[in-house]
């Protein structure tokens, strides 16, 4: 049944094999390689964009209960771990990149909330969220996704920790010390229906932003599934690269893309042989340390507290991705 779940439900692979026999019939050989890619890009593109319309509706809808000024007052009830803990964990029900994060950080953090708390919910919103672990399940099953996400909560509490323990608050732009926040305004009640068109306008909204991203990661994918030969992605980012993790983490800082466009690349790197922490290195850098969320950042925070950000991601994520390739054989 589990299985069933996982691979029927969540993985969509009936619609694989319907999209499969409709290309059959219109006389495209899907084993070739032109074929092949072109399965690979309508089965992904469609499976991935009506998780995503699903998932973003749905977590819209829980989004509708935690507005920015109700976030900062659940956050200023607890102190110490358990702040950071709770910041980390509504990072998973907000925006789904790090540059639509970095406003809603940025008021938390002039509204007076602790820096590692604001900290711990900004690592958290890009990297783990309830849509990207659908999303995992569909691809990697059941047991990577939670894992994925458990340690995503992990560096995001961890590093929130450690920059609340460095006392860095200094290194917060001034005009964000100074400004006075608006965002413990109080917020209207919503009835049902007006949530519900909320979630319906968030969806339109996230996924005029994000299917371009989908589709050039699905284009992406699909080159590597079909035309980029096997032995060439085990040399680079299999186990005879030691240095495979780090070398992802580098490549995919320079990109900007979200979780969503950069798992059909992680899944066409995984079937050619790419070990799964030098993928999941990949995708946690593409989305925690893209450069354009860096430069939006930058406005925000001074260098020494950037410098330390990036530092605590990175090792954070290489610590990741080399656990998840030492527990490969158990987890797959």
């Amino acid at each position: 049944m589990l299985n069933f779940i996982q691979d029927q439900i969540f993985g969509m692979r009936w619609l694989s094999d319907l999209i499969g026999i409709v290309l059959s019939r219109l006389g495209i050989d899907t084993s070739s390689r032109i074929g092949g890619s072109l399965q690979f890009f309508i089965y992904d593109v469609t499976k991935i964009l009506f998780l995503l319309c699903a998932m973003i509706s749905v977590i819209s809808y829980i989004q509708s209960f935690f507005p920015p000024e109700r976030s900062r007052k659940i956050m200023s009830r607890f102190h110490g771990i358990g702040a950071n803990t709770v910041g980390a964990l509504l990072g998973t029900v907000t925006p789904f990149c790090s540059c639509s994060s970095i406003p809603i950080f940025m008021g938390f953090t002039s509204a007076g909330l602790p820096l590692g708390v604001t900290f711990s919910f900004l690592i958290s919103s890009p990297m783990v969220d309830l849509g990207s672990l659908v999303l995992l399940i569909s691809i990697f099953g059941i047991k990577i996704a939670v894992v994925y996400v458990v340690l995503g909560l992990v560096i995001a509490i961890a590093g929130g920790t450690l920059i609340e323990k460095l006392h860095m608050e200094d290194q917060v732009a001034d005009f964000i010390r100074s400004s006075k926040s608006t965002v413990d305004i109080a917020s209207p009640k919503l009835k049902m229906t007006e949530r519900l068109i909320y979630s319906r306008d968030q969806m339109l909204s996230n996924l005029k932003k994000l299917y371009p991203y989908v589709l050039a990661g699905v284009a992406i994918g699909s080159v590597i599934h079909n035309w980029i030969p096997k032995e060439w992605v085990e040399t680079i980012l299999g186990s005879h690269n030691p240095l495979g993790v780090v070398l992802a983490t580098i490549v995919g800082i320079p990109m900007y893309a979200d979780i969503f466009s950069s798992i059909p690349i992680a899944e066409a790197l995984l079937s050619k042989g790419a070990l799964l922490g030098t993928i999941l290195s990949f995708m946690m850098a593409v989305t925690t340390l893209s450069l354009p969320s860096l430069v939006m950042l930058k406005k925000a925070i001074k260098p020494k507290l950037m410098a330390v950000f990036i530092a605590i991601c990175t090792i954070g994520i290489m610590i990741v991705g080399y656990g998840f390739n030492i527990l490969q054989t158990i987890l797959i």
